[in-house]
């Protein structure tokens, strides 16, 4: 019996994280040098693992800090004081990476489990503006798996949890947003993009939350909604003038918003646009394991598939099957 391309993609995938232990893996129980403390280690640490991810996506990353993440809780159980205090913001924040990360490579049993031990971290913390973050990456992942109602709910604990004038507040707002447009709510959608904008415009900057939110960060996800509503031209534009604007070396997201945008060409009719962007994002889905990008061009081979000798069509179902064994 021939296996369907969509069970064979979700496993290439799933393999990826358990294929991914780099060799030259930081020891998690050794301090770098000249490091004044566990806390500093750790925190140091955290960003060297977000740039990677954003280069090179999460295969090479979520095992590292699957690894670092036990170390700490370990760690921080035994510390007291404002030590203690410092590694429980820490194990909270690596909760919500690999949450994230798990997210991405495709991994949803445990990108709930480890979004939702964040949760309950935070709350430890007695940090709001970490329980705001972690309601927003909730609603998020709620809408990302299918559940709107859920995403719109936790959207607005977010909001609530935030304080007013925050970029915390603006974040829960464009959760709110792609919420009511996965449940079909446009008016109400759009509505809340506006919103955010303006939220934005008197926003605070307090340098630590939301640092990359911007004009065009709202943008680019009212194109995701776009899409979603089935308003593909305006998706597809937006998503171009997402992929202009992106930074280099956000390398994986580059991968998403390519293949969003060759979806949304595929949405206007315009087959070998969509043929054509879709191929460049097949290999930046093989540098990163990104099942946000991976999942993506399966549906867009779907579509493509009914039009085969559209021009570029053939090429970019060739190129994905090199990564993925078409065995249907």
């Amino acid at each position: 019996m021939p296996v369907p391309r969509r069970t064979v993609l979700a496993s290439a995938v799933a393999g990826l994280a358990v294929m991914a232990l780099p060799a030259s893996a930081t020891p998690s129980n050794a301090l770098s040098a000249g490091m004044k403390s566990p806390a500093e280690h750790y925190t140091q640490l955290r960003r060297v693992m977000i740039q990677t991810d954003n280069l090179i996506g999460p295969r090479h990353v979520l095992p590292a800090i699957q690894q670092h993440l036990a170390t700490l809780a370990a760690r921080r159980r035994t510390a007291r004081g404002i030590d203690g205090a410092h590694l429980l913001e820490l194990e909270t924040r690596y909760a919500e990476l690999a949450g994230w990360l798990s997210q991405d490579i495709g991994d949803e049993r445990a990108a709930h489990v480890h979004t939702a031990r964040a949760l309950d971290t935070s709350h430890m913390t007695g940090d709001h503006n970490l329980t705001a973050y972690i309601l927003g990456r909730k609603a998020q992942l709620a809408v990302d798996t299918g559940h709107a109602t859920d995403a719109l709910g936790l959207a607005a604990a977010a909001r609530w949890t935030a304080r007013p004038g925050s970029r915390l507040e603006v974040i829960a707002v464009m959760h709110q947003a792609h919420a009511h447009a996965a449940l079909g709510e446009e008016p109400d959608a759009f509505r809340n993009y506006d919103t955010a904008l303006a939220l934005l415009d008197a926003a605070d900057d307090d340098g630590v939350w939301g640092s990359w939110l911007d004009v065009p960060y709202i943008h680019t996800a009212r194109a995701r909604s776009y899409a979603t509503l089935g308003r593909y031209d305006q998706a597809a534009d937006g998503f171009q003038s997402a992929l202009a604007a992106l930074p280099a070396t956000y390398r994986r997201d580059r991968g998403v918003y390519l293949a969003r945008a060759a979806r949304a060409h595929a949405g206007t009719g315009n087959h070998a646009r969509a043929a054509e962007t879709g191929l460049q994002a097949v290999g930046i889905a093989a540098e990163t394991g990104s099942a946000r990008i991976i999942g993506q061009l399966d549906k867009l081979d779907q579509t493509l598939s009914a039009v085969p000798r559209e021009p570029g069509v053939a090429e970019f179902r060739a190129a994905l099957d090199r990564i993925v064994l078409h065995l249907a």
